[in-house]
């Protein structure tokens, strides 16, 4: 049975008829109205936030250049796996999340949609703590493994213990935003992340260097402000739910194995693709550490931090497609799902590569924001010229992706991304012990990207969801 047919097969969804059920304005919002405006509509608050959230990210990251090359390097180890989780929890597993609950509520649903609230925070929790343990109890010898050696690896451990032991909140944070994504709400998450945002900016600097009573905590500090802010987000979100102001409501009802399918069949092999995007760029370090060091590992680190800014950017406008994707099948209108993916590829297409170009011509004006140290600007500039063309590619790709979990036909981007994967570790690996450069491990990474996005753009724009006939009525 082929892979697609096989997950389809897990929990069929059963189309009523619009006109025979009762829809909330919400959800006839996103069945009946324009698609381009609908989805910039949907998706500006996101990226507002999510951009907002990275920054933050790359702020705490500035702050801990402060502490010198050693905690750079550090921070630059544990950041693959960090954002890997982030990627698996909200985009991977919370776009199960958000297509099933679509479905459901595009299918008139709505009793399975409240009792997916309870699945959804039942399988995040799980596997957050899971993730928690392995992490905690393997990181030493992972980090040792990428390069790290000396300060830089007692740096990393020092700043990973913490936020790792804070992963299930990361897990149920998620599963909780993507609940309320899934109602094509997407602005009550967005404003609950401005609320940790504007807490992170001045916690995080104030426990690394300490203040008044306050003592200085270094990287570990960073790790703490992440955890609170965490924390603090989720409970703003789980009020919102439980103060039945959401579209889906929490129902303490029996735990169903098809509603766990339902979440799985889509999250599950998700899960796989993001796990292959983070493999790429935790083995690429590796390759990277054991020619060039700890110097090299913070360059690559830093510019790639760049690459993974596309991910919340992408994910702002991703979000918007899984609802609406999964809504309109939900509903049977697959031309028009069809439509709402291919639109947003283009938006994705456009704003990615903006911002790879805009690095590649400036590579300088970033990497400079972090360090002056000469090897880790050296090997940041390569990166970043190099494969900064080639991030359109990755943002038309990514969206995709988020729309085929909304269609619940994962099959295209699974294989897509094992075709980055292999192209960009197995190519860089070939190269580099041909030419001994670092520019080759950096082209082998821009030829997996526009593979990336090509396999998926062309696989659904020839009809590989509905067929032939349903992409050409589409386009």
């Amino acid at each position: 049975m082929p892979l697609d047919a096989a997950i389809q097969h897990l929990q069929p969804v059963r189309v009523i008829p619009v006109e025979s059920r009762p829809l909330d304005p919400r959800t006839r919002l996103l069945l009946e109205a324009p698609i381009a405006p609908t989805l910039l509509r949907l998706a500006w608050p996101n990226i507002v936030v999510m951009l907002a959230q990275a920054s933050t990210g790359l702020i705490e990251t500035w702050w801990v250049s402060r502490l010198g090359i050693d905690a750079l390097a550090g921070m630059a180890l544990v950041f693959p796996g960090f954002m890997m989780m982030q990627m698996l929890s909200a985009g991977a597993m919370g776009g199960g999340i958000s297509s099933s609950i679509a479905r459901a509520l595009g299918g008139g649903r709505r009793d399975d949609a409240d009792a997916l609230v309870l699945h959804a925070i039942v399988i995040n929790v799980a596997i957050g703590s899971v993730f928690a343990a392995l992490v905690l109890g393997f990181g030493p010898s992972f980090y040792r493994a990428l390069g790290g050696g000396g300060a830089s690896l007692e740096a990393a451990l020092l700043y990973s213990n913490v936020v790792f032991a804070g992963t299930p909140l990361v897990w149920l944070m998620n599963a909780l935003a993507s609940v309320i994504r899934g109602t094509g709400n997407m602005l009550v998450p967005s404003l609950a992340v401005c609320v940790g945002v504007v807490l992170l900016v001045p916690l995080s600097p104030f426990l690394i260097f300490g203040v008044g009573p306050l003592p200085a905590l270094g990287l570990a500090g960073a790790g703490i402000a992440v955890v609170s802010t965490t924390a603090l987000v989720t409970m703003v979100l789980a009020l919102y739910i439980a103060a039945r102001r959401s579209v889906v409501r929490f129902a303490w009802s029996r735990l169903r194995w098809p509603l766990f399918a339902d979440i799985l069949r889509v999250g599950a092999v998700a899960s796989i693709t993001t796990l292959q995007t983070g493999l790429t760029v935790v083995l690429t370090t590796a390759l990277i550490g054991g020619v060039g060091g700890g110097n090299a590992i913070a360059g690559f680190g830093t510019g790639v931090r760049l690459e993974y800014l596309l991910v919340p950017l992408v994910f702002g406008l991703g979000a918007p497609l899984v609802a609406l994707v999964g809504t309109n099948i939900g509903a049977g209108q697959r031309v028009r799902a069809l439509r709402v993916a291919l639109t947003g590829g283009a938006i994705a297409f456009v704003l990615a590569e903006a911002i790879g170009v805009a690095a590649a011509l400036w590579p300088a004006a970033w990497l400079g924001l972090f360090s002056a140290d000469p090897g880790m600007l050296a090997t940041g500039v390569q990166y970043l010229r190099i494969v900064g063309p080639a991030y359109g590619f990755f943002g038309l790709g990514l969206a995709l992706y988020f729309a085929s979990q909304g269609a619940g036909r994962l099959l295209w981007p699974l294989l897509a991304g094992l075709v980055r994967l292999t192209i960009a570790v197995g190519g860089g690996w070939v190269g580099l012990r041909l030419t001994g450069s670092l520019g080759s491990v950096f082209a082998a990474l821009a030829l997996g990207l526009v593979a990336y996005g090509l396999i998926i753009s062309t696989a659904i724009w020839s009809g590989a969801w509905f067929g032939r006939k349903a992409a050409a009525l589409a386009t």
